[in-house]
């Protein structure tokens, strides 16, 4: 008989149950790692990714991944467009390892999160999916968190900190300030920017609504490509993200979000005061890093031109090294430690 097979798999089965119960690794308290214990904190991460928590809060039933002690800070990390809770799936690791509590949701439209009610507007207004986080962090009796995210991410965790600053004790963000409207969506941009956008013409037709329906999986294959030209992603890592796509709500999720930002497609007015206050650009106090590809295909605001909206504590990094417009998961070191660093500015004075 291997016993030393038989006792790893035993090993593998008690840290599974560990996450469907979900304690994690790091409530074991382990200062050091042999080589075996180290795989094995990877595994209890991936099973975390794979074996998604949910919880009812507001209009949804929210999929989410955690991992680090349940008494650690909590960190909040919020995916993009096209993509998913993977792209945070190394950072977390990390940062659970130093002790942070690391919670990645799926948005509204994504993986497992799911509209409690069928009636619900399958609605991607910017400040419908911050609400969504804040109704998250209710549900889990989060008073104040760590916030950072990349694409609608960055864009979500910036409408926190503008709005309700008192929940967000840090904050970082991918490409900068993102918050928008749709009034200031009608200034034109250089045809070199309008071009960087296409995708975003494309869904205001019903030619675009029915192609991206129809061809979901390879459309956002060919963003990632073109956001990120230098990743040399592999499609096992495409495909384990792409899963998230396969969610009743998220074509319409994607295509009222870009509609109504050109105003083409309406708001909902119970969300009409939030929107006023974000079309006026409001300042951001809280501490905060952003964070920008050297490499990055996507269209983006020049750090320059958002720094004074920052007006607390503020650090920019350009990450080097052909890193694009998935930071987290091109960079997942550097996004860790900007979140490590935006703890450190709001503990000094």
């Amino acid at each position: 008989m291997n016993t030393t097979l038989n006792f790893s798999k035993t090993i593998q089965s008690i840290l599974s149950l560990f996450i469907l119960m979900g304690v994690g690794l790091w409530s074991l308290k382990a200062q050091t790692y042999t080589a075996g214990e180290k795989e094995q904190e990877n595994a209890t991460v991936r099973l975390a990714f794979q074996n998604t928590k949910k919880i009812r809060a507001g209009l949804l039933d929210v999929g989410y991944a955690e991992i680090g002690p349940g008494n650690g800070k909590p960190v909040i990390l919020l995916h993009g467009w096209p993509y998913d809770i993977h792209s945070f799936e190394q950072s977390s690791a990390i940062l659970a390892e130093k002790g942070y509590r690391v919670l990645v949701p799926y948005l509204r439209g994504y993986g497992t999160t799911t509209f409690v009610s069928p009636n619900t507007k399958r609605n991607g207004q910017q400040s419908a999916i911050a609400l969504d986080i804040i109704a998250f962090m209710d549900a889990l009796k989060i008073d104040k968190a760590i916030i950072g995210g990349f694409d609608w991410g960055a864009r979500t965790a910036d409408i926190m900190a503008a709005l309700w600053p008192e929940r967000c004790s840090g904050l970082v963000a991918v490409s900068g300030y993102l918050i928008g409207s749709p009034k200031a969506n009608e200034k034109p941009l250089s045809p070199n920017a309008e071009f960087l956008w296409w995708y975003q013409y494309y869904f205001s037709t019903e030619r675009g609504y029915k192609g991206y329906q129809a061809n979901t999986v390879a459309f956002n294959k060919l963003i990632w490509k073109n956001a990120s030209p230098k990743w040399a992603f592999d499609d096992q890592t495409y495909e384990r993200s792409a899963k998230s796509f396969d969610n009743p709500d998220h074509v319409d999720i994607v295509i009222h979000n870009y509609r109504w930002r050109l105003g083409l497609a309406k708001g909902e007015k119970q969300y009409d005061v939030l929107e006023a206050k974000l079309a006026k650009s409001p300042a951001i106090t809280v501490p905060t890093v952003t964070l920008e590809g050297d490499a990055n295909g996507a269209a983006f605001p020049a750090p320059e031109n958002y720094a004074s909206k920052y007006t607390g504590k503020y650090v920019h990094h350009t990450i080097t090294g052909g890193i694009g417009h998935n930071l987290p998961q091109e960079a997942p070191k550097a996004f860790a430690d900007a979140i490590i660093e935006v703890d450190s500015m709001s503990q000094t004075k």
